[in-house]
Parts: structure tokens; sequence; C-alpha cells
């Protein structure tokens, strides 16, 4: 029964990627490369964070942590953005 469903959805992710040029799907898996770095780095800050004793450090570490966090959220929106005109 789980075949039934499978086989639908592979052939719908197919399609859903035919319309993508190959210059768009490039640009989509790079940043989505850059975003993810991007959220690691925020991550190793955030455990370097919470091993400070440092609250000013702390506090330091997390902003910049959330600053990472919303650059990886804008380089994923630009690559949509871009992946979205015609």
């Amino acid at each position: 029964m789980k075949t039934i469903f499978v086989f639908p959805a592979i052939a719908l992710l197919a399609l859903a990627g035919c319309d993508r040029s190959p210059e768009t799907t490039s640009v989509q898996n790079d940043a989505d490369r850059i975003a993810d770095a991007l959220e690691q780095k925020a991550d190793n800050l955030t455990a370097m964070a919470d091993a400070t004793t440092n609250a000013d450090t702390a506090a330091l570490l997390e902003g910049v942590a959330d600053n990472l966090e919303d650059r990886a959220d804008n380089v994923r929106d630009a690559a949509e953005d871009n992946g979205s005109r015609p």
C-alpha cells in the first residue's frame, strides 16, 4: 500500500523540478550550502555562549549567532526569489 503513495509523490517531485533551469537549481543549491554553513557557525557560537561563564560574552555570542541565523534565512529567501523569476 505504501508504494502506491510513493510513486505519485516521486512523479510530483520530478515535475516540480522541471520548470527550473539548471542555473536556478545551481543557485538554490549554492544558497542552501551557504545557509547551512552559516547555521553551523551560529550553532557553534551558541555552544560557546553556553560554555562561557562571562554573561557579557555569552550575550555577545548569542547576538552574533542570531545575526548569522538571520543571514542564513536571507540567503535562502534570495535564492527562492531568484528561482521564482520568469
